[in-house]
């Protein structure tokens, strides 16, 4: 299954927007939620510091600040599509 990790930062309110349009469309899209706090970690602390929320899908970049839906859904379907 495709996992989408949301790196995030305690009480970050673009964060929490992000991952409710994520969850939104988790059970149509067929896809995992990982929430990782960067807070707790400074290498990722310094690798994405004020840009969160940073979108991954299965470990590749996707975006950051927020999640279009429609991107998303061309990006998450061109990622399966290579595998």
């Amino acid at each position: 299954m495709t996992v989408i990790t949301v790196f995030s930062r305690q009480g970050c309110h673009l964060c929490d927007v992000a991952l409710d349009v994520l969850a939104s469309m988790r059970d149509e899209l067929n896809f995992e939620i990982e929430k990782i706090y960067i807070d707790e970690s400074p290498e990722l602390e310094k690798l994405y510091g004020e840009q969160v929320p940073v979108i991954h899908i299965d470990g590749v970049h996707h975006d950051f600040f927020k999640v279009d839906p429609e991107r998303f859904r061309v990006s998450l379907e061109k990622h399966r599509q290579r595998q």
